[in-house]
């Protein structure tokens, strides 16, 4: 499994981008929220998800671990595969889709172009036990400094632990050496 790749932006298309590490050209369908963010020959870090298939092998790249979550969450629902999955994430911001989600309201989904009501009544339904620890208040507090929380949590680390570890880092490393060192700490206690 691929969980995440940093490189360089070779070039991108309309839902891909290429990513080069090594000298290795890695395709990476990600929104197009995020296309728009990203820049040609920029450095960028995806959360990624790799998805199998009879005759391909798919990678799709977040720039956040809520919007990971969020995208391997969708796919429990029966009929929902990793583009459905993509394009709703492409249509509302995760958090959100979590609160729809909580609130049972399938109603704010079905605005979403090439969504039924069908298969929103079903994401709502099928969701709403699984979605609730996305929706509390560490996805709120999402940004930089929470990516490293979120994905220690991810890990089963209970949060009050991983916030302890992370106080002991620098804020000004990047989210995977933030991880990295906490994961030194905690593993030493």
């Amino acid at each position: 499994m691929i969980a995440s790749i940093r490189g360089t932006v070779l070039h991108k298309n309309d839902n891909a981008v290429v990513v080069d590490v090594n000298g290795v050209g890695y395709l990476v369908r990600t929104t197009t929220k995020t296309l728009a963010e990203t820049a040609e020959s920029s450095d960028v870090f995806f959360y990624t998800y790799l998805a199998v298939r009879e005759q391909a092998l798919d990678l799709y790249g977040f720039t956040s671990h809520p919007e990971l979550i969020m995208f391997e969450t969708l796919q429990l629902v029966s009929g929902i595969g990793p583009k459905s999955a993509l394009s709703i994430l492409d249509a509302v911001d995760v958090e959100t889709l979590a609160t729809a989600i909580t609130n049972n309201d399938a109603s704010y989904l079905n605005g979403i172009t090439g969504l039924g009501k069908k298969t929103a009544e079903k994401i709502v339904h099928e969701l709403k036990d699984t979605a609730l620890p996305i929706a509390g208040k560490t996805i709120k507090e999402t940004g930089p400094e929470n990516d490293a929380l979120l994905a220690l949590v991810s890990l089963g680390y209970n949060e009050r632990d991983a916030r302890d570890a992370l106080k002991e880092i620098p804020k000004d490393k990047n989210t995977s050496t933030r991880v990295t060192e906490a994961l030194k700490l905690l593993g030493s206690k």
